[in-house]
């Protein structure tokens, strides 16, 4: 009986070191691999090819800055709205999708330093009879926004909570495709959509919308990673000057901005 148990615990010990061995391997591996998470609906910063590949401004200024410094990227479509709860659960670690820094996301993540500076314009229909001139006109439509953005956020903050526009009149996509399919749909389903001034004018381009209006909110876009994470953090930000710093900046602006 004591031989055998003695067999039995080599055998244990062999077992947990070859389980101990193989986990080291898988760790190592994860260490190299850089997740990022985006919400692939707001061209030009990040949108789904024809194939299907999710591309854009931010995915190749991201993967340049984390290839750059030996990392292996994975990119992965994720809505909006559940981009930090993500980051703050493991499941991604770097949120790519032209988010604003604001006071209140400072909390719940770190945020690179800015590589974008945006505000906001109104989109609506060409041809579709919709009239705004300034933003007292938008209490006449229904206005759309997508959920969790600063777009959204400025109806409800500066129209809705204010009363200038009801709660009835306000609709809330988790899409901002839906929300411009709708748009193009005409009035009857929404008026305007109020959305980041770069995303719009690249909307704009289709000639199925024009821009009416735009708003100043003196925006900056930065990559989220968790809070804490002051490593990966400070080497995006060394990536990130160090990309500026080349021609691949300036051919990365146009060709996504410019063509």
């Amino acid at each position: 009986m004591e031989k055998k148990n003695k067999i039995l615990s080599i055998t244990l010990v062999l077992a947990m070191l070859i389980g101990t061995v193989a986990l080291s391997g898988c760790t190592q591996e994860d260490e190299n691999k850089i997740i990022i998470g985006t919400s692939a609906d707001f061209p030009p910063f990040e949108f789904k090819a024809a194939n299907q590949t999710i591309v854009g401004f931010d995915i190749d200024l991201i993967k340049k800055i984390l290839t750059d410094q030996g990392y292996t990227v994975e990119v992965q479509d994720i809505g909006f709205d559940s981009l930090i709860p993500s980051l703050q659960t493991d499941k991604i670690d770097v949120i790519a999708a032209a988010m604003t820094i604001t006071d209140e996301r400072l909390l719940e993540v770190d945020f690179s330093n800015p590589y974008y500076d945006a505000n906001q314009a109104v989109l609506v229909k060409v041809d579709s009879g919709v009239n705004i001139t300034k933003i007292q006109d938008l209490k006449n439509y229904t206005i759309g926004a997508q959920t969790g953005t600063t777009g959204w956020a400025w109806v409800n903050d500066t129209l809705v909570a204010t009363g200038n526009l009801s709660e009835d009149k306000f609709r809330s996509y988790e899409l901002y495709t839906d929300a411009v399919a709708d748009l193009i749909i005409g009035p009857s389903r929404v008026g305007a959509v109020v959305i980041d001034s770069p995303v719009a004018q690249a909307f704009a381009k289709s000639g199925d919308v024009r821009i009416v209006l735009n708003i100043t909110t003196n925006e900056n876009y930065g990559f989220a990673v968790k809070k804490g994470n002051t490593e990966l953090l400070a080497k995006i930000n060394t990536g990130l000057a160090g990309v500026k710093a080349t021609a691949y900046w300036e051919d990365l602006i146009e060709k996504y901005f410019t063509t």
